[in-house]
């Protein structure tokens, strides 16, 4: 699946180069639908070339979730059946250790690998100004330090572009996405827009997800811009990309541990012998209680659509025992 519009979707039959035109079935656009069952690009689907229809989504092997924006309590697939996550940051005042955490957290269990992106690297002192800045995440991702624009280092991301494999882009709006885009696929085939001069912020250029065939074979997924990425069943995750304070937490005497004084607490023990550091454990402890926060949410969510259910269904019990009984 190439792209995905609201009633249809294009796909890729592996009989034609062009795309076919298929529509997805009612029960998918219903607003009951499971959010994380709805078709998305990249998915492998079966398909009625008869009807011109998708008659069912094969199973994924790597799906990357956010939580939709707004208050609601569902989540959207960014990417389906990815190989790797180019993660892009741009040195023009992009660049955000924290925000790069976070995404590094919700990618955390979705069976693609990420590789971190620092585009616009058109001075040494930035680029190197950069590739420190990025020490914070202990050296256990690949970088790639690069210039969209003009060309330089996109060879280093040769490794991850075989043929047959699938890389998603994704990252804050204004980064390059993009730019790399086209300058991968050859030709301007993106829309791409200069930055505001006075925050150096971006602009959405791109408006939705669409995968594309590079010329050497693999698969390019380009995504709009994210302003925030919620968090979703991401408590593991965070766990993961702050290892040490994670298993750290996994000493302490309680499992309910808040970490903030408790007899037993492996966390304070670590940062009184100098083996944690405070910011860590803080932006630990706040991104936990968050990704916990929305995990609790959509129970309550959960438990409140069951309560409703089954109060329609006694309902129209009653309704049709007073009928019956007239």
């Amino acid at each position: 699946m190439c792209a995905v519009h609201r009633d249809a979707c294009d796909l890729w039959t592996g009989a034609d180069e062009a795309p076919v035109r298929a529509t997805l079935p009612g029960r998918w656009r219903v607003h009951q639908a499971d959010p994380l069952a709805l078709p998305a690009v990249g998915d492998w689907v079966l398909y009625d070339p008869g009807d011109a229809r998708v008659v069912r989504v094969l199973q994924r092997r790597s799906v990357f979730v956010r939580r939709s924006a707004g208050e609601g309590l569902d989540a959207q697939v960014v990417a389906a059946n990815v190989d790797t996550v180019f993660l892009v940051c741009g040195l023009d005042g992009d660049l955000n250790v924290r925000r790069l955490r976070r995404y590094l957290a919700q990618l955390h269990d979705s069976g693609a690998a990420p590789v971190l992106l620092l585009n616009k690297a058109d001075d040494p002192a930035t680029a190197e100004a950069g590739r420190r800045a990025l020490g914070a995440l202990g050296g256990r991702y690949p970088v790639v330090t690069l210039s969209a624009l003009h060309g330089d280092g996109v060879e280093g991301l040769a490794p991850w572009l075989r043929p047959g494999e699938t890389v998603a882009l994704v990252g804050s709006s204004g980064v390059g996405k993009s730019t790399l885009a086209n300058r991968l696929l050859g030709e301007a085939r993106q829309a791409t827009a200069a930055n505001r001069a006075d925050d150096a912020r971006g602009r959405h250029t791109t408006t939705k997800r669409e995968l594309f065939r590079l010329p050497g074979g693999a698969l390019l997924l380009d995504t709009p811009g994210m302003r925030s990425l919620g968090l979703w069943d991401a408590v593991e995750g965070v766990d993961a990309v702050f290892d040490d304070v994670g298993v750290a937490a996994r000493g302490c005497r309680f499992r309910d541990c808040r970490h903030q004084g408790e007899p037993g607490c492996a966390v304070q023990a670590g940062l009184a012998e100098g083996d944690l550091e405070a910011e860590r454990v803080a932006e630990w402890e706040r991104l936990r209680r968050e990704a916990a926060y929305e995990e609790r949410k959509r129970d309550k969510g959960a438990q409140a659509a069951e309560r409703a259910k089954w109060k329609r269904i006694h309902m129209d019990h009653r309704r049709r025992d007073r009928e019956r009984g007239r």
